[in-house]
Parts: C-alpha cells; sequence; structure tokens
C-alpha cells in the first residue's frame, strides 16, 4: 500500500502532467498571448509545488533529481 507521502507526490505528479499536456502553443493564431502566459504560469506552478514536495519529503532522490533535470538542460 502507498504510503502519505507517495500519494501526495503523485498527486501532485498527475497535476503537473496534466498541466503540462493542456499546453497551448503560442505560434498558433488561436491562441492568444495572454492565454500562454496563464497557462505558463499554471504549469510552473505546479511544478515548482511539486519539487518542493519532493525535495522536503524524499531528500535522498534530491541530488538525482536535480542531476537528471540538469541533464535535460545540456
Amino acid at each position: 500500500m502507498t504510503g502519505n507521502k507517495e500519494k501526495k507526490c503523485l498527486e501532485l505528479m498527475r497535476k503537473l502532467v496534466s498541466d503540462v499536456q493542456g499546453a497551448p502553443y503560442p505560434g498558433e493564431e488561436d491562441v492568444k498571448e495572454e492565454l500562454y502566459r496563464i497557462w505558463y504560469e499554471h504549469a510552473q506552478r505546479s511544478a515548482e509545488d511539486c519539487f518542493q514536495f519532493m525535495d522536503s519529503n524524499f531528500p535522498s532522490e534530491q541530488k538525482q533529481i536535480s542531476k537528471s533535470i540538469e541533464n535535460l538542460l545540456k
């Protein structure tokens, strides 16, 4: 059975993935810059919530997660 921390982590990650999947593309004519900005801010908040929770509750994995993110950004 999954513990409370794992359940909360999964909930936050599902929300983050949902936000990213619903991303508008700003180059399309029917997507206004304001809509993109609103989505972007919403997705950033979800990502921040997710990472803060993971950092607080899964500290041993924090370095591995940071390395993975750094490798993605290279």
